[in-house]
């Protein structure tokens, strides 16, 4: 394989790894590089199948036809493409960010739709520096400097990143040398946007050494070290921590752990729990995780965390699920399924304090009460026809929807 950029994105993906493989493209540069690569690599190859996915946010008058452009390009390269359309933005709150849960979303149920198990991102190592400079102005700790991951489970979809050691230029010399077009975003431009101002401050920094191959050497190192703290943590979770009814237990030797493991362990169960791809800010954690270890249960990241014996208790916080209904045969607060009986017209909701009050044997499941009012449960209109965690199953049983990936010390090998 003689193109070095493509011997770069195939080492990434691992060859013979995944037998499809999604493609996220923008119409921009990076993306449209990585359709192409990828699509030699199939042709020429024997790189896998893809599928590509283009989301037009509508921010942009020019946006649908450009995503339209994409179904065009993939169309020439055989690859099957889908544009999702996102409609959320509301005016308020940080565009970039919302723009960017609303891509993952929208990307990772797409790709469950289509069955592929991995989604490849186009982002270089230029992304990657900003990145970090961006969480450095923010006071990231090790885990933000370290930086994008190469590789990354959320949404449960696999998110590879193989071009993060290529630079921007490099990608649209190779494009242009091919005689392949691109669409710019205007917004890539914009010195409103916290990302532009850090690709300017970059080559202003360089001299200093805070140009994108400084910073991206300082994100390697960061990621050896996150690792042992990740290795750490692991050796903690398995030491004192308990799955129980989808919460998690922590044993009374969280106390003798040093905060950085406690933190990142308590962290973990939290985005397990709550299914949510990062981790909280850490000034609300250390308030959190205080008031709990002084014996006040506290809440954040749609989870409650309640002493109990010396021991923490997290668990799904009541009101994060309040109105959540899905199916009888669906998915529930992204992570429960309820199987038993076909229960036609019947939906899955959480337990809460009516479901509770008909379930008069519930403190013999071992459980608190506000553990219980966020668990699964199976309705039909006002009436209660299972739940499973509070001793009234009736045939039915909540079982994790997410396989092996539910694994709560698998978010140690992030």
């Amino acid at each position: 394989m003689r193109d070095p950029l493509l011997s770069t994105i195939v080492e990434g993906v691992t060859p013979g790894r995944f037998d499809r493989l999604g493609v996220a493209v923008s119409g921009g540069g990076d993306s449209v590089a990585l359709l192409h690569l990828l699509a030699e690599w199939r042709d020429a190859a024997g790189g896998p199948p893809l599928a590509a996915v283009t989301v037009d946010h509508g921010l942009r008058s020019e946006a649908s036809a450009e995503a339209e452009g994409v179904a065009r390009l993939c169309h020439g390269l055989k690859v099957p493409h889908r544009i999702l359309r996102w409609q959320g933005w509301d005016g308020r709150g940080n565009l970039q960010d919302r723009a960017r849960q609303a891509r993952q979303t929208l990307i990772s149920g797409w790709a469950r739709e289509e069955g592929l198990r991995a989604v490849v991102l186009g982002h270089t190592a230029d992304d990657q520096a900003e990145t970090v400079l961006l969480r450095l102005a923010r006071g990231s700790g090790v885990d933000g400097l370290a930086g994008m991951a190469a590789e990354r489970r959320s949404h449960g979809v696999i998110w590879l990143r193989p071009m993060l050691g290529l630079r921007r230029a490099a990608l649209r010399q190779w494009l242009s040398a091919h005689g392949i077009d691109w669409v710019d975003d205007p917004s890539n431009d914009d010195p409103r946007f916290d990302r532009v101002k850090a690709r300017t401050a970059l080559t202003v920094l360089e001299p200093l050494g805070l140009g994108v191959a400084g910073l991206i050497g300082t994100a390697d190192r960061l990621r050896m070290a996150q690792a042992v703290l990740q290795a750490a943590a692991r050796r903690a979770a398995r030491d004192i921590a308990r799955v129980e009814a989808g919460g998690v237990v922590l044993a009374p030797g969280l106390r003798d752990l040093a905060e950085e493991t406690r933190l990142r362990l308590i962290s973990a169960a939290l985005r397990w729990i709550g299914r949510e791809p990062y981790r909280p800010r850490l000034a609300a954690l250390r308030r959190a995780v205080e008031a709990a270890m002084e014996g006040r249960a506290a809440t954040l990241a749609g989870c409650l965390i309640l002493p109990e014996a010396g021991a923490l208790r997290l668990v799904r916080e009541p009101a994060a699920v309040v109105g959540l209904t899905a199916p009888a045969d669906a998915v529930w607060d992204g992570r429960w399924r309820i199987e038993g009986p076909p229960a036609p017209g019947a939906e899955i909701r959480a337990l809460g304090p009516e479901g509770l009050a008909a379930c008069p044997d519930w403190r013999a499941a071992g459980l608190p009460r506000a553990a219980l009012l966020a668990t699964p449960a199976l309705w039909q209109g006002d009436r209660l026809l299972s739940a499973p965690f509070a001793g009234q199953g009736a045939g039915w049983r909540a079982v994790s929807a997410c396989g092996d990936e539910d694994a709560f010390d698998a978010l140690f090998l992030d």
